[in-house]
């Protein structure tokens, strides 16, 4: 059942959104203050469906408007209030949206035994990344390496080319392999032809040891029985 639109309070809501949007496109900082008031407006336009006032459809369209370039951070920031005590939110802006989405994955994973003090301090010393493998270790209880983005320009005629063999190779090593490690092993494959009759032996070493490890068990058994026979 549709909850009655409050139109005075959506229109409120919607234009503290839009300014905030605002503000944030011409500040330009990821550590910015405003990120907890926005996180707060947009659960409350999902809960009291706000987005009915500007006649959409539906909560995703309203954020598909408001974030063309990734709903993904809109979630966080939903996330981040949903999750973090009501305690800690003004602490928040010291530390940044995306150390807080952090704490909001914590803070799910422990429920009552969250200790929002300690991740709150930890997050505050920390260097970004390194604060993400602090998180990850404690979420998994297993260390990561040490990781970073890079950033490469490909024209729009090829990205279907890319998205289907990062696709393809999802399917073939499982959906939930990380989109970067599909794409080394695609890099691998690629690595272990060019250098399979002639090139640099170690290259074409490597490039085996990485694709061997999303065969099942059984066959590298298999592989290890037939290389001991073969030599």
């Amino acid at each position: 059942m549709e909850p009655r639109l409050n139109r005075r309070r959506a229109s409120f809501v919607l234009g503290k959104i839009d300014e905030i949007l605002s503000w944030e496109r011409n500040i330009g900082q990821e550590k910015e203050s405003r990120f907890v008031d926005l996180g707060r407006y947009l659960c409350e336009v999902r809960s009291g469906q706000y987005w009915r006032l500007d006649n959409l459809k539906s909560f995703d369209e309203f954020l598909e408007k408001k974030f063309p370039e990734s709903r993904r951070k809109a979630y966080y920031l939903m996330a981040i209030h949903e999750q973090l005590p009501r305690q800690i939110r003004r602490d928040l802006r010291q530390v940044g949206w995306t150390k807080a989405a952090e704490l909001a994955k914590v803070a799910r994973r422990d429920g009552q035994g969250f200790d929002c003090a300690t991740w709150l301090h930890t997050a505050k010393e920390l260097p970004k990344e390194e604060f993400k493998r602090v998180v990850e270790r404690h979420l998994t209880g297993k260390e990561t390496e040490p990781w970073e983005i890079i950033y490469f320009k490909l024209y729009k005629s090829q990205l279907p080319v890319v998205e289907g063999a990062i696709e393809t190779a999802a399917a073939m090593l499982g959906s939930a392999k990380a989109r970067g490690y599909c794409l080394e092993m695609i890099c691998a494959d690629f690595l272990a032809g060019a250098h399979l009759n002639e090139g640099n032996p170690a290259t074409l070493m490597m490039s085996l040891c990485r694709l061997l490890e999303f065969l099942p068990d059984a066959m590298k058994t298999e592989l290890r029985q037939r290389m001991r026979v073969s030599s």
